[in-house]
């Protein structure tokens, strides 16, 4: 069958983040007739003369990108000159031309010291980049765990979206990270959100044949009766792919769910046999003292359905 859509994961740059914009590179390109002696010491990560320059220069000045020394120094991974220029005062939140804190540039050049220092001394997590992403969705892009949970610990929003509509989740299960896709579903991260176009991390999932991610996310309760704006659900996405391993599985699911819910409707059975109103006027029949004609007495045991009734008898 020929794939009417796809989610398959586009071309990657050398930095590893995705070719749709969505996520910027990692790095600066950095040219020394750019940079003034405060963004060169930075860049360079010479804290001896970033100190003696600090004395007589504003440490938040910007450059032709609007970038500060403390963009460039998280960028390159310097956390003695990131710490330097914290504790000098220097502007936490500033953002270059393409609206990146310095808090963004360690999380995507995955040095997590700068990023526990920023946030530490009160860097705001929750700042959008012009794609409107956070730095949650860039360590859910890398991914990094550990990073993720640095930002979560300081206020970073599980769920916020990008302008695609992507979570942070949406995006670990786009690049197929199953391990930071499962940390933010337990950290409380929405199953179901929906993108622009309405699509679900498990339509995402299903449309890319990732069985094990169908099967995660299922685990979680995706809901699979969810509908984009074309009205294609999961399955939908799964069959017209040629993914009928993924198909089958949520179909499974489906059958699964109904059977349980056709369950919980059904009360309990009542196991216990109610004592008739015959075994009642027996018992009563039956309960007091028996002779014969000797007048002897003896004991004997009846059982009338439910009813155990002891009998005297008097020989």
């Amino acid at each position: 069958m020929k794939k009417i859509f796809s989610f398959t994961k586009k071309k990657k740059h050398p930095s590893g983040t995705p070719d749709n914009g969505s996520v910027l590179s990692v790095g600066y390109e950095l040219k020394d007739k750019d940079l003034g002696k405060v963004h060169k010491a930075s860049s360079l990560g010479d804290l001896a003369k970033l100190k003696q320059l600090a004395k007589k220069n504003d440490i938040n000045q910007l450059d032709k990108e609007n970038r500060t020394a403390l963009h460039i120094a998280c960028a390159s991974g310097h956390g003695e000159v990131v710490q330097f220029l914290v504790e000098s005062k220097a502007k936490l939140n500033l953002c270059d031309n393409q609206n990146r804190s310095a808090l963004m540039k360690a999380v995507q050049g995955q040095h997590e010291h700068c990023v526990n220092i920023l946030l530490e001394n009160h860097a705001e997590p929750n700042l959008v980049d012009i794609n409107g992403n956070t730095a949650l969705h860039l360590a859910a892009n890398i991914p990094s765990i550990s990073t993720a949970v640095l930002l979560l610990q300081h206020g970073a929003e599980i769920n916020s979206q990008n302008k695609e509509g992507f979570t942070p989740l949406t995006v670990a299960v786009r690049e197929d990270h199953i391990e930071m896709t499962e940390f933010l579903l337990k950290e409380g991260a929405d199953v179901n959100f929906m993108d622009q176009d309405r699509r679900s991390p498990l339509m995402i999932a299903a449309g890319n044949g990732q069985i094990n991610m169908v099967r995660l996310l299922l685990q979680f309760d995706a809901d699979i009766t969810l509908k984009d704006t074309k009205g294609w659900s999961a399955d939908d996405y799964a069959g017209m792919n040629g993914h009928h391993p993924c198909s089958l599985l949520i179909s499974e699911h489906g059958t699964q769910r109904n059977d349980g819910a056709s369950l919980s409707l059904q009360g309990p059975s009542n196991k216990k046999k109610k004592m008739s109103s015959q075994d009642m006027e027996a018992g009563f029949s039956l309960g007091g003292p028996a002779t014969d004609k000797d007048g002897k007495e003896f004991s004997l045991q009846c059982k009338l359905t439910n009813v155990n009734i002891n009998v005297s008898v008097h020989y």
